[in-house]
C-alpha cells in the first residue's frame, strides 16, 4: 500500500468510527542510520507514554536511553529485566500479585526481542505517516474497538479471534510486541502501568495488529459504517423496549 492511500484510509477509519484519537503506526528500527527516522526523540518516558503522544498527533522515537520502564526495556531487548521483577517480588510491592511466583510466571511468559538488536521505536499517527509501519495500534473507547475486532473477524472469514494478555505490559507487549513477533491481532484491556502513566480512560482499551492486516480491516470498517455501525448506535431495539416499558407503566 502506498503512503497516500494509507493516510486516506486512516482518515476514513477515524471518521467512520468516530475515534477520539489517531490510529498509530509503530516502526521497529534496527539500524539507527535508517533515514526513515523522524520526530522527537524522547528521554525519560515510558513506552505507553510515547504511544499516548503519537495517538494525540506527534511523531516520536524512543530507545534504550530514553525508555524509563524496565519491563518494557526488557521486552524490547534494550536492557535485561531487573532482578526484582524477574523474581516477581516487585509486583508484590505494586500490589499486583500476592505471590512472587505469580509475578515470576507472568514475566517468564512475556514475549521479548533478543537483547541488543532493536535500536529505536518510531511511533506516529497513521494520518501523517511518511513510511509504512510494522504494527498498527488503536487505543480508544471499547465500542469503537469492537467494530475493528469485527472487521478482523470478517477479514479472516468468520474465524473467532484468540487474544492473549497477562494484564501486565498491556501496551508494550500485548498490542506492540505480540502483533510484531507473532504476526497476530491482539486485544488488551490495559494494565496497571499504562493506566497509571497515561491518559487512557477507564472506558478505553487497545488493539494492535500487523500492518499487513490494515487494508482488509479498513475496508471492512467502511462496509460496517454503511449500516451496522449507525444502526447499532441508534439503539432502536433499546428505544422500543423503553417505550413499551413506559406504556406498560401507564396502564398500571
Amino acid at each position: 500500500m502506498d503512503i497516500e492511500l494509507l493516510k486516506k484510509k486512516a482518515v476514513l477509519m477515524k471518521q467512520n468510527l468516530n475515534l477520539h484519537s489517531f490510529p498509530v503506526g509503530v516502526k521497529f528500527i534496527f539500524d539507527e542510520k535508517n533515514s526513515v527516522i523522524k520526530g522527537e526523540q524522547l528521554s525519560g518516558y515510558r513506552y505507553c507514554q510515547a504511544l499516548m503522544m503519537a495517538r494525540h498527533g506527534k511523531h516520536v522515537t524512543i530507545g534504550a536511553e530514553g525508555l524509563t520502564c524496565p519491563a518494557a526495556a526488557s521486552a524490547f531487548g534494550f536492557k535485561p529485566l531487573p532482578a526484582g521483577l524477574k523474581t516477581g517480588q516487585g509486583l508484590i510491592g505494586f500490589g499486583i500479585t500476592q505471590k512472587a511466583e505469580v509475578g515470576k510466571n507472568m514475566f517468564e511468559g512475556m514475549p521479548k526481542l533478543e537483547q541488543g538488536k532493536l535500536k529505536l521505536l518510531y511511533l506516529f499517527p497513521l494520518e501523517t505517516a511518511e513510511i509504512v509501519p510494522d504494527v498498527v495500534i488503536i487505543e480508544d473507547e471499547v465500542e469503537n474497538l469492537m467494530w475493528i475486532v469485527l472487521a478482523q473477524v470478517n477479514s479472516q472469514n468468520g474465524k473467532r479471534i484468540e487474544s492473549e494478555t497477562a494484564v501486565l505490559q498491556g501496551i508494550c507487549v500485548d498490542v506492540t510486541l505480540i502483533p510484531y513477533i507473532k504476526q497476530k491481532f491482539n486485544i488488551t484491556l490495559g494494565c496497571y502501568g499504562c493506566r497509571d502513566a497515561t491518559d487512557i480512560g477507564p472506558n478505553e482499551a487497545a488493539i494492535g495488529f500487523p500492518f499487513k492486516n490494515f487494508e482488509n480491516i479498513s475496508g471492512y470498517i467502511e462496509y460496517l459504517s454503511e449500516k451496522a455501525i449507525p444502526d447499532s448506535r441508534r439503539k432502536n431495539a433499546y428505544q422500543i423496549l423503553l417505550k413499551r416499558t413506559e406504556e406498560t407503566s401507564r396502564k398500571i
